[in-house]
């Protein structure tokens, strides 16, 4: 039944660990990056709060598809950004981490104002009191708590961003929808297998991502 995995034609480990490599990175950026943003969007620079807010509202409201392919048909093939050397497969795999975290990072940002909000203002009022600025209230107060009260939302976006990766095959990425799309063209008589493998491959991603991070935020959540 699974005769056209056992022929060795289809890397299916391959696919899905390109799909790790672009969750893994894509995250990463994408925590910093919605961190910034977060950090702006309740700044005291209207400057810093309007360019935070026209940033997430208009990015969040772009397809992921547009901003994948965008990534591809204005940075690299229009002004030849490659985001540092190597083959084109290398090349569309930067560029679809980069629209991943673009796109990621004002979900990031949502969740984390979200848990900005919860934190006492008595207690950025206190350390203003005690000469602390803005960036050392918003980082040795305010963030650490946000973090912690919003480890869930997070775990959501990450769960998200790991079936998402599956947009990275507009542009030509080597993971696990591409490899999809190549085994439906040429199993047509396993069509309803192929669907099965990838899918069964995304929920051992995502399952377990989702149950730890559930338990971290049952352990780290703050005491009101």
């Amino acid at each position: 039944m699974f005769d056209f995995l056992d022929s060795g034609q289809y890397d299916v480990l391959g696919a899905f660990w390109v799909t790790v490599q672009l969750t893994f990175y894509s995250a990463i950026g994408s925590l910093i990056w919605g961190t910034v943003l977060a950090g702006m969007r309740v700044g005291p620079t209207p400057l810093m709060r309007a360019f935070g807010t026209v940033y997430v509202n208009a990015v969040r409201n772009t397809p992921l598809t547009v901003i994948i392919v965008a990534t591809s048909l204005v940075l690299y093939q229009t002004l030849g950004i490659t985001l540092a050397g190597g083959d084109s497969k290398g090349i569309g795999f930067r560029l679809a981490v980069l629209g991943l975290i673009a796109y990621h990072a004002t979900f990031v940002c949502e969740a984390l104002r979200s848990g900005i909000n919860t934190v006492p203002v008595g207690q950025s009022e206190a350390a203003r009191a005690l000469g602390l600025g803005f960036f050392q209230v918003l980082t040795l107060i305010v963030l650490p708590q946000a973090f912690r009260s919003v480890v869930a939302p997070l775990a959501n976006v990450l769960i998200a961003l790991t079936k998402n990766t599956t947009v990275a095959a507009a542009i030509g990425v080597s993971e696990a929808a591409l490899l999809m799309k190549e085994m439906v063209e040429n199993e047509s008589d396993a069509i309803f297998l192929v669907f099965a493998v990838v899918a069964f491959g995304f929920v051992v991603l995502t399952l377990p991502t989702g149950m730890l991070l559930g338990w971290v935020s049952k352990r780290v959540a703050v005491k009101r």
